[in-house]
């Protein structure tokens, strides 16, 4: 089973677009560098995810520079075409096999200030996963892969949502020096997105109806309203969670709920 590192393809980086970012730099930073997540933005002296590292890894990573520090993904043992953590972006990079001897593991995500922990051939991850009742969204075991992610080395492949196929995502992606895939796509009615208000709330069912195009909901869609600037970051957060949610590939739902294949 391989690592997979889920974001946004359509995002920005600073003043430019993150995959045109990630072909100039050739790496994979963390948010300590680029200063971008679809998590929390806390990647500084003091804030949540500097805290959170400080406890997990014993102040190994206090002082050193952004660069230097674990880049986050999960482990794929699900084997989701979507990625092992399709919260964080309908696009995921699939590492080499060579990432997962220098990844740890934690489960569950590193925000809920877990107790267990894991390396590839040393954890009972995959058990806890598989006896917990989570939600779709998080279900996952999050890997945290130390030392550089370099594109052309350790990456197999981008593998990215259908509807940018013929767009400037799709250009930037070929550029990169790793393969592009594509998995089979989010998508989600309007109609089925009203019966879901009880999930985040009733308002980013509103929002998520007012930049619908022809009562759909898909990962384009919402990166363009991302980049009007008309729309709050963290609202449309919450309408690709319902997307993502209840709008995911058939197989990708089912396997969210199927035990993990044998190992």
């Amino acid at each position: 089973m391989a690592l997979t590192l889920n974001f946004h393809p359509d995002r920005m980086a600073g003043d430019r677009p993150i995959l045109a970012k990630l072909a100039e730099d050739g790496v994979y930073h963390s948010q300590f560098v680029t200063g971008t997540s679809n998590g929390g933005l806390t990647a500084h002296p003091g804030g949540d995810r500097w805290r959170w590292e400080s406890r997990i890894f014993g102040g190994a990573y206090d002082g050193v520079p952004g660069e230097q520090r674990p880049v986050y993904g999960a482990l794929n043992f699900r084997r989701k075409e979507v990625g092992a953590a399709p919260r964080f972006g309908s696009a995921h990079f699939r590492l080499t096999a060579e990432a997962l001897s220098r990844a740890t593991f934690c489960y569950p995500d590193s925000a809920a200030e877990p107790t267990d922990f894991g390396v590839a051939d040393r954890m009972r991850l995959i058990e806890l996963a598989e006896a917990d009742s989570q939600d779709a969204l998080n279900d996952y075991i999050e890997a945290q892969v130390h030392g550089p992610v370099v594109l052309d080395r350790h990456m197999e492949a981008l593998v990215l949502d259908p509807s940018h196929r013929g767009t400037a995502v799709e250009e930037a992606a070929r550029r990169l020096p790793c393969a592009t895939e594509w998995h089979g796509g989010f998508r989600l009615s309007v109609d089925e997105l009203r019966h879901h208000a009880d999930y985040r709330g009733q308002e980013f069912v509103d929002l998520g109806a007012e930049i619908a195009q022809g009562g759909v909901l898909d990962p384009r869609i919402i990166g363009d309203a991302a980049r009007t600037g008309r729309y709050e970051t963290q609202s449309l957060k919450m309408v690709w969670h319902c997307l993502a949610r209840f709008g995911a590939p058939a197989e990708s739902r089912a396997a969210a709920q199927a035990p993990a294949p044998a190992r």
